[in-house]
C-alpha cells in the first residue's frame, strides 16, 4: 500500500508546508494507514477513523507542539500519533516496548497531557491556558472532547470555571465538541427541522440537565430553568455554552476540511474561551465500522479489513465478564429487588443481555461514576439491591461516594469490579491494581477475590446476599476454565480453604493467582490456601498456618502496598505471631502496556516467578530461626 504524501510527513511542520488542496488526499492516506495498522495490531478503530480530518486540520492550523492539544480519553489519537513522528512505530502499538494507545507525555512532546479516563481535557487545557497567561506566553490550548465525555460532571465543572475571568485574566482555550451521536443533515430541508433534530439528541438532553445542576443557586439558574420556554426559532445549540461564557460556533461538518480549517483559523485568532461544535461519524470512511460503530469500536486482534471482524473458529473460553452477565440475569430472575447500574459500560461489563431482559431495572447513567454510586445508595435506602458494574480503574473516580454515601451508612450495594489487576494493552491508565488497597481500608466494606469462574459466580451471590457493601473483583478475560455451577451457594463468610497440604511454607493466594500458586506448591511441597476474602480476612486460618509453617507467602494481582499481603501481616501482628512473610504482588510503579501474560511474568507473578521469589528468599527447604515463645 502506497502513501506518497504521508510518507513525507515526519512532523506537523511538514504537514503545514503542504498546499491546502492536498490535505484531503493526505487525510485519505492517514485513514487508510490507521485502518491497516489496527488490522495488524488491534486497538481502537471507529473513534480514530472519525477524527482523521479534525487531526489534520488542527495540526495544520495550530503551531503544535507550542500550541497545546489535549485529547479527551485519548483513544482517538492514532491519526495524531501518525502525524507527529510515530508513523513507523505504529506496528508496535499497544505492545510491550511499543507506543501507547493513549497520549503520553513521556512518549512525545506533541502529547501535552496524558489521558485514558474521560472528561479531563477541558480542565487540563484551561489550566494550560491560564498558565500561559500567568507566564506571559502567547500560546493556545485546545481540548478535544466527545459527546459522551461531555455529559460528565467534571466537564461542566471545567466549563463553569473556564468561562469566568480570574484576576482579570481569561485563558485562550478552545473546546472542540466532537459530536458523533448524530448524523450530518443533508444540504436541503428546513432549518427548523435540522435544529429540532439536533436539539432532541441524547447529548443535548444530558448537557441541559448537567448544566442545570451546575448552575443551581447561581444567577444563571433562572436561564437554565427557562431553557425549554425559549421560542423555538430562537433556540440554537450554543445557547447553554454561551451562558457559561464561551463564544459558540457550530455545528459544522467535522469531515469537511474546507469548513474546518477556516473556522479553526478564525477561532485561533480570538481571545478568551471559544467553543466549536463539530459533527463526525464513527468509523468514517470504512463502511463496516460506519454501519456498526459499537462492534467496530475496537479490534481485539488482527483482522482483514476487506472482511471485517469474524468470530473465531474455536469458541473462546468463557470470560469473567460473561460469568458476571449470566449471574446478573439469574439473580434478577430470583430476586425482584436487584437493579443493575453501569457508568456507560454496558458492553464492557457484560450487561447487554440484562438490559434486554430487564430494561426497567437496567440503568446506564453515562460517564458519571460518582453519580452511579450515590444513585445506587439512594436505591439501597429504599429497599432495593443495587449491583454497580464498574471497572476497577473507574471506581477510583467515585471513592468519596463509596465512603461517604455507601459505607458510612452500611448500605447493601454490590460492586462488581471488572478488569481487576493488569489489563494488558490499555496500560497503566486502565489497570485495576489498587482496588484491594483502597477498598479494604473502608469500614463496613467487604472484599472478595474469587479464584476462578465458578468461584466468581458464587462470590457474587455471596456478596449480593450480604447486608452491607461488598466488592467482588475479577480480571479481564478468562480464568482457569472452571465451569460455573448453575446453583448459587453462599460461601462461608470470611473463610478461606486449604487447597493443598504441604510443609515448611504456606502460600496464601488471593484471587486467580491460586492456580500458579498450586503449581508452585506441587514443586516445592508447600501448603496452598485459597483465601477468598481479603476482608473479612480469615484470621483463624492465617494464625493456624503461621503456627504450623516456617514461613508464609502471600500472592495477589494487586499492589503490594496496602494490599492483601499487608492485611495478613497486620493480622499476624495483632495476634502476636512472629513468622517471616514474603509479600508478592504488583510493584510500586506503573506497569506498562503489553501482553498480560508477559507483564505478569515480568512482575514475577507467574508460576516460575513465584517459585523463584520463594527460593531466593527461603531456599527450597528454608530453615527459619523463630523467636522464643513467651
Amino acid at each position: 500500500m502506497d502513501f506518497p504524501l504521508l510518507s513525507a510527513i515526519d512532523s506537523p511542520a511538514d504537514l503545514r508546508r503542504l498546499p491546502r488542496g492536498e490535505l484531503k488526499k493526505l487525510a485519505d492516506e492517514v485513514r487508510a494507514y490507521v485502518l491497516d495498522s489496527v488490522s495488524k495490531t488491534g486497538g481502537h478503530l471507529g473513534s480514530n477513523l472519525g477524527t482523521v480530518e479534525l487531526t489534520v486540520a488542527l495540526h495544520y492550523v495550530y503551531n503544535t507542539p507550542e500550541d497545546r492539544l489535549v485529547w479527551d480519553v485519548g483513544h482517538q489519537t492514532y491519526p495524531h500519533k501518525v502525524l507527529t513522528g510515530r508513523r513507523d512505530r505504529m506496528p508496535g502499538l499497544r505492545q510491550l516496548g511499543g507506543i501507547s494507545g493513549f497520549p503520553r507525555r513521556d512518549e512525545s512532546v506533541y502529547d501535552t497531557f496524558g489521558t485514558g479516563h474521560s472528561s479531563t481535557s477541558i480542565s487540563a487545557a484551561h489550566g494550560m491556558a491560564m498558565a500561559a497567561k500567568l507566564k506571559g506566553e502567547d500560546r493556545k490550548a485546545v481540548a478535544i472532547i466527545g459527546d459522551g465525555s461531555m455529559t460528565a460532571g467534571m466537564a461542566f465543572e471545567a466549563l463553569n470555571n473556564a468561562g469566568v475571568a480570574h484576576g482579570g485574566l481569561l485563558g485562550d482555550v478552545l473546546v472542540i465538541l466532537n459530536d458523533n451521536d448524530m448524523s450530518i443533515s443533508p444540504p436541503v430541508g428546513a432549518l427548523n427541522k435540522y435544529l429540532a433534530r439536533l436539539m432532541s439528541g441524547s447529548f443535548y438532553t444530558a448537557a441541559r440537565e448537567g448544566a442545570k445542576s451546575v448552575l443551581k443557586n447561581t444567577p444563571l439558574y433562572e436561564f437554565a430553568r427557562k431553557f425549554e420556554e425559549h421560542t423555538k426559532g430562537m433556540v440554537v445549540p450554543g445557547t447553554i455554552f454561551e451562558e457559561f461564557g464561551f463564544n459558540y460556533v457550530g455545528p459544522i461538518d467535522g469531515h469537511d476540511l474546507d469548513s474546518l480549517i477556516p473556522t479553526l483559523e478564525n477561532l485561533r485568532d480570538k481571545r478568551g474561551p471559544q467553543f466549536l461544535h463539530i459533527v463526525t461519524k464513527k468509523g468514517a470512511g470504512y463502511k463496516l465500522a460506519e454501519n456498526d460503530p459499537v462492534k467496530y469500536h475496537a479490534a481485539s486482534g488482527k483482522f482483514d479489513p476487506a472482511v471485517g471482524f469474524v468470530k473465531p473458529a474455536t469458541p473462546p473460553k468463557t470470560t469473567f465478564t460473561q460469568v458476571f452477565g449470566e449471574w446478573l440475569c439469574d439473580m434478577a430472575e430470583a430476586d425482584a429487588r436487584l437493579v443493575g447500574i453501569t457508568p456507560a459500560m454496558r458492553e464492557g461489563s457484560g450487561m447487554v443481555e440484562f438490559h434486554k431482559r430487564f430494561p426497567q431495572r437496567y440503568h446506564d447513567v453515562g460517564i458519571a461514576e460518582q453519580h452511579s454510586v450515590t444513585f445506587a445508595a439512594g436505591m439501597a435506602c429504599e429497599g432495593l439491591k443495587p449491583v454497580v458494574a464498574i471497572y476497577s480503574t473507574f471506581l477510583q473516580r467515585a471513592y468519596d461516594q463509596m465512603v461517604h454515601d455507601v459505607a458510612i451508612q452500611n448500605l447493601p450495594v454490590l460492586f462488581a469490579l471488572d478488569r481487576a489487576g493488569l489489563v494488558g494493552a490499555d496500560g497503566a491508565t486502565h489497570a485495576g491494581n489498587y482496588d484491594i488497597a483502597f477498598t479494604r481500608c473502608i469500614p463496613n466494606m467487604a472484599v472478595l477475590t474469587p479464584a476462578d469462574e465458578d468461584e466468581c459466580r458464587q462470590a457474587l451471590y455471596t456478596g449480593f446476599m450480604h447486608d452491607g457493601p461488598v466488592t467482588v473483583r475479577y480480571p479481564r478475560g478468562a480464568g482457569a476454565g472452571v465451569v460455573p455451577v448453575k446453583a448459587m451457594t453462599a460461601q462461608p463468610w470470611g473463610k478461606g480453604e486449604v487447597r493443598r497440604h504441604g510443609q515448611r511454607i504456606a502460600i496464601l493466594a488471593f484471587g486467580t493467582l491460586l492456580y500458579p500458586a498450586l503449581e508452585v506448591g506441587e514443586r516445592l511441597g508447600a501448603t496452598v490456601a485459597n483465601m477468598r476474602f481479603v476482608k473479612p480476612l480469615d484470621t483463624e486460618l492465617v494464625a493456624e498456618l503461621a503456627r504450623t509453617h516456617e514461613a508464609l507467602v502471600t500472592v495477589e494481582d494487586g499492589c503490594i502496598m496496602g494490599g492483601a499481603g499487608s492485611a495478613v501481616a497486620e493480622a499476624l501482628s495483632a495476634a502476636g505471631l512472629t513468622v517471616p512473610v514474603l509479600q508478592l504482588g504488583l510493584p510500586d510503579e506503573f506497569v506498562e502496556h503489553g501482553d498480560p501474560v508477559k507483564l505478569m511474568s515480568l512482575c514475577g507473578l507467574d508460576a516460575a516467578g513465584i517459585e523463584a521469589s520463594i527460593v531466593k528468599r527461603f531456599g527450597t527447604k528454608p530453615t527459619v530461626v523463630r523467636a522464643a515463645a513467651r
